[in-house]
């Protein structure tokens, strides 16, 4: 029985290691320490499980057909058995060491963000990320980038299909990264399977994690949290960069921040002529709102309100510039102020005001957009 153990042993490790670490059933070994020390315990255990199950059930087979009553076997009568009682306890219990080792210092190492080179705040909202670069002054919103004709099966899907998204978060490869998680409405999970990262970002706390990536490429996971309708359509995706293009990649989103406050000072002193702002606006409404209230501003029924007609889209016009910019408590209704532009913001609500037969003929300016946020600003 001890060389048929061995024999099997290396069977199934020589047949795990070189067929199962690359089949679509099996964990991924990853692109960092922590995720192949992940994959190599899973395996590991897997091993042990699967020899004890080989030898058990060996052990039942021939048992049932060397003492079956149709070859005389009488079986012995027997209350108790102290060895065995010990045996079967003792071997359970050193298994049970031998897979807690390695297990207890893989968790102790997954929990270890000390000593890190970067750390990243990571915020999840429904449904999209907030990544901010602590101490880089740089921050943005990562969105859901399939496009709505895929979605709604107008449109032949593309391999990455809800796995997509405007604006990836870019790290560097051989550094340690500290992920600082949290929410801004209910439970999310960021999880990237390839760095065997997986933590929940909870509301009104911080949790913390990190990785650190040892190959160039583009990495996908996604909420694993059911965090609400559009559960589904809140994908991470992650650049890993060398060291000396994510300085470079930073250097220019910097830049771009710069370029972009002082395109939105410029706005101040011009009128947009309405066309642009429709166009744009249009857009910006299919990114950001059509997920709860429908490309046809209808809404959905008892869940989201419908912008057609609605007293908030024709009525007063400083009550639809408070509700984008600070959302509405209590609701799926979130704040639009660090999200988009003024621009933007000035776009989609005189996009809202004219579409769907709104037709009220309004058109709202980023100096308008602007004033609000001041207001805002003084009154807060």
């Amino acid at each position: 029985m001890g060389k048929l153990s061995s024999s099997l042993w290396l069977i199934l490790l020589v047949f795990s290691q070189n067929v199962l670490a690359n089949s679509q059933y099996n964990m991924r070994k990853g692109v960092t320490d922590i995720s192949n020390n992940v994959y190599q315990l899973h395996m590991t255990i897997f091993l042990i499980c699967c020899v004890i199950g080989v030898i058990v059930f060996a052990i039942m087979f021939w048992a049932l057909i060397h003492h079956r009553k149709s070859k005389g076997a009488v079986p012995a009568q027997f209350h108790e058995s102290t060895k065995v009682e010990i045996l079967w306890t003792a071997i359970p219990f050193v298994i049970l060491i031998v897979m807690a080792i390695p297990a207890t210092k893989t968790l102790i190492a997954m929990e270890d963000a000390s000593k890190a080179d970067i750390t990243i705040k990571i915020t999840g909202s429904q449904w999209k990320w907030h990544y901010e670069y602590m101490g880089e002054d740089v921050e943005f919103y990562s969105m859901l980038a399939t496009p709505q004709n895929e979605i709604t099966n107008l449109a032949d899907k593309n391999p990455n299909y809800l796995l997509e998204v405007d604006k990836p978060l870019v790290l560097p490869i051989n550094q340690k990264v500290r992920f600082l998680m949290t929410s801004d409405d209910v439970i999310h999970s960021w999880w990237v399977p390839d760095f065997a990262v997986k933590k929940d970002a909870n509301p009104g706390f911080i949790n913390e994690t990190w990785t650190n990536i040892n190959e160039v490429g583009t990495y996908r996971g996604q909420c694993a949290e059911l965090c609400g309708k559009d559960h589904g359509f809140m994908p991470v995706v992650v650049e890993a960069k060398t060291e000396e293009d994510f300085k470079s990649w930073l250097a220019e989103a910097k830049q771009a921040k710069q370029k972009a406050a002082a395109e939105s000072a410029a706005l101040l002193d011009q009128v947009v002529p309405k066309e642009e702002l429709m166009a744009l606006g249009e857009q910006v409404y299919m990114a950001s709102c059509a997920a709860c209230h429908q490309p046809t501003g209808l809404g959905l029924p008892g869940v989201f309100p419908a912008l057609k007609g609605s007293p908030i889209v024709v009525g007063d016009i400083k009550g639809h510039i408070d509700i984008l910019l600070y959302g509405k408590p209590g609701t799926a209704m979130q704040s639009f102020a660090k999200q988009l532009s003024i621009k933007q913001i000035a776009a989609v609500i005189t996009y809202k005001r004219n579409a769907w037969g709104n037709d009220t003929g309004e058109v709202i300016q980023p100096s308008e957009i602007q004033a609000a946020l001041d207001a805002g600003g003084e009154a807060k």
